[in-house]
């Protein structure tokens, strides 16, 4: 189990002597998990798992324990997982594979086939998993998922060292595959400077407002001290806040812990000490609009303050602002 990272198949079981009753008594008694057909887990191994990271990729795992077509590669969520780029929803996720010859894209006991031509540099191994390099998954994830997926994906990949130009040139080999138009502007729209998947899906959502292109990690310093915004554009900045932003030895979320404005959180950097952080934007004539995972869906209170800020962008005196460049970075 060990070498199948705690992974046992039903073969297995009966070659070291168990029944199908000894294995539904294990099932029962919730000793084993199936996680799919004729694959199991010891159930207190998976409970003890992350259930966005580590339990999605055990799932996948598990898929390449059955998955008996060949050639293939992992490919979508399934090798975003791998290379450590997350999916939008990871705890429901089915296991994808590409290959070059299946009678179309269809989804056969939980794992979806795509019918998808790639090349043998196109693929890596990740976690002892054969799978489809950052470039091509990150892509393959926008045409599955949509521009907050497929934009989040194109940020990480930046991150991880790929350029727009190897994105481009991943593009090129798709011609006329769906969905090149959002790829194309999640390559265009892509940028490094986002530090997860929620700062991602905020500047989607800044981008559909019309107001311009945001500056990712806008940096303000008063001299002595220097804080980061998530998102600018013009005299407007917008934090994308999630409860894990604020907690302290709080690994699991459960208990998220909100600083309340104006007050210090002990142990917290200062970029997350909202009063003060707020304070510090208003002396220099920011506004600043927090944002949560559900921003999207009040979208319409901001467009009153965008319409004033296409009207009068001159109404605010400009900023003392500082390039992350010139900034040593946060520890």
């Amino acid at each position: 189990m060990q070498k199948q990272y705690g992974l046992v198949t039903f073969a297995q079981l009966v070659q070291h002597g168990l029944t199908n009753q000894d294995v539904r008594r294990l099932l029962a008694a919730e000793s084993l998990i199936r996680l799919r057909h004729g694959v199991y887990v010891d159930a207190q191994a998976w409970l003890a798992l992350d259930p966005f990271r580590a339990q999605p990729l055990l799932r996948v795992r598990a898929a390449a324990l059955t998955i008996e077509a060949r050639p293939y590669a992992f490919s979508h969520d399934s090798a975003s997982l791998a290379l450590g780029m997350g999916s939008p929803h990871p705890e429901t996720a089915l296991a994808h594979i590409s290959r070059p010859k299946v009678h179309g894209d269809a989804v056969r006991a939980g794992v979806k086939h795509h019918l998808a031509a790639y090349r043998d540099d196109d693929v890596v191994e990740a976690h002892g998993l054969r799978v489809l390099g950052p470039a091509r998954t990150a892509l393959d994830m926008a045409r599955e998922h949509g521009r907050v997926a497929g934009l989040a994906a194109c940020d990480v990949v930046l991150r991880l060292g790929c350029t727009r130009e190897e994105l481009a040139d991943v593009l090129a080999r798709m011609r006329c595959w769906p969905g090149n138009r959002t790829v194309r502007w999640c390559i265009e729209m892509a940028d490094a400077g986002a530090e997860s998947y929620l700062e991602s899906q905020g500047r989607d959502l800044v981008l559909e407002l019309g107001i311009g292109r945001p500056e990712t990690q806008f940096g303000l310093t008063d001299g002595h001290r220097t804080a980061y915004c998530d998102l600018r554009v013009a005299r407007h900045v917008f934090e994308v806040d999630g409860g894990l932003k604020y907690a302290e030895q709080n690994l699991t979320g459960d208990t998220p812990r909100v600083t309340p404005p104006g007050e210090t959180a002990p142990g917290l950097p200062y970029r997350l000490q909202t009063g003060r952080l707020e304070d510090h934007r208003c002396r220099r004539g920011l506004r600043a609009e927090p944002g949560t995972a559900q921003t999207r869906t009040g979208v319409r209170r901001h467009l009153r303050t965008v319409r004033y800020l296409r009207r009068r962008p001159g109404a605010v005196p400009r900023p003392t602002a500082t390039s992350r460049s010139r900034v040593s970075r946060r520890s």
